[in-house]
C-alpha cells in the first residue's frame, strides 16, 4: 500500500450516508437504500431529498452525476437470481425520471461512470448473502457499455483486489483524471487504482491507497483536483479527502 498522510478537508453530516456519495461541481448527494440527499459543499446544508417506496428501490448502491442527470446502480440485494437497473434522477430536483432494467446480467449492479464514450459498470458478486451457487466474489467484474447500457466488453479484477474484497466485493468505483479506475471494497479504509490491460482480460493494479472511511461508494469532486468524497456509514458522515498523485 502506498503510504501517505491523509488531509480530509471537510466532513458533512448526512442521515443517508449508508451506501455511498456522489459530487458534482457545487453539492454531494448521500446515497441511501432507497433515499438520496443532496448537501450543498460550502455550507453542509441540505438542499433536497427524495425517499422511494423500498419495494421499488431495494438497494440503491451508488449513483454519479453526468450533465444534468444522477445515474444511479440499483439491485435486489440480498435476493436471488441477483437483477439489476439504472435508476436516474433530475440532479438539481432529485425527481425520479427514469428507469433502465438490466434484468440478470454479470451479478449485482453495484457501481457505474461515464466515461470517454461510454458507460462502465461494476457487478458484484458474493461469497455469502446475497450471492449464487457457482459464483463467488472472484465473478466480480468491469464491464464498458453504449449509451443504451449493451454490453461491449468486460473485464475481472486482479486477484491481489479481489482478497481485499473477499467475501464481500467491490462497492464503488470512479474514473480519475489521470485515466485510472480507482475502486472501492466493502469494508476497507482503501481504495485500489487500477488501469485497462494492453492484453487479456484481468485489470491491473496500479496502487493501493489509504483513506478515513472504510468501504462503500466513492466519487472524486469535479471542481477540485485530487480530492475524493467517501462516507462513514457509521458516523453518517460525507469526506472529502486530498489524494496524492501517482
Amino acid at each position: 500500500m502506498l503510504s501517505t498522510a491523509l488531509l480530509t478537508l471537510s466532513i458533512i453530516a448526512a442521515p443517508e450516508a449508508d451506501q455511498g456519495v456522489a459530487a458534482d461541481r457545487s453539492h454531494v448527494y448521500a446515497i441511501d437504500n432507497y433515499a438520496i440527499g443532496k448537501y450543498d459543499k460550502a455550507s453542509g446544508k441540505r438542499v433536497a431529498g427524495w425517499e422511494g417506496d423500498p419495494k421499488l428501490f431495494p438497494h440503491l448502491n451508488s449513483c454519479a452525476v453526468v450533465k444534468a442527470e444522477l445515474v444511479c446502480a440499483s439491485s435486489n440485494y440480498p435476493k436471488v437470481p441477483m437483477a439489476s437497473s439504472v435508476e436516474i434522477f433530475d440532479a438539481k430536483t432529485l425527481r425520479h425520471i427514469r428507469t433502465v432494467s438490466l434484468g440478470r446480467m454479470y451479478g449485482s449492479l453495484t457501481a457505474m461512470d461515464w466515461h470517454e464514450g461510454n458507460w462502465w459498470a461494476v457487478f458484484a458478486n458474493y461469497d455469502d448473502r446475497g450471492g449464487e451457487p457457482g459464483r463467488d466474489h472472484r465473478s466480480t467484474t468491469l464491464v464498458r457499455m453504449d449509451a443504451s447500457f449493451r454490453p461491449l466488453e468486460s473485464w475481472l479484477f486482479p486477484d491481489t483486489v479481489l482478497e481485499r474484497f473477499a467475501p464481500k466485493s467491490c462497492s464503488g468505483f470512479a474514473w480519475g483524471a489521470d485515466g485510472l479506475m480507482y475502486a472501492s471494497g466493502h469494508d476497507r479504509p482503501e481504495v485500489y487504482a487500477l488501469r485497462l490491460p494492453k492484453a487479456g482480460a484481468t485489470l491491473e493494479l496500479v496502487a493501493t491507497l489509504p483513506v478515513p472511511t472504510e468501504g462503500q461508494a466513492i466519487d472524486w469532486d469535479p471542481a477540485e483536483p485530487r480530492l475524493l468524497w467517501s462516507i462513514d456509514r457509521r458516523a453518517k458522515q460525507l469526506h472529502s479527502t486530498r489524494m496524492p498523485p501517482l
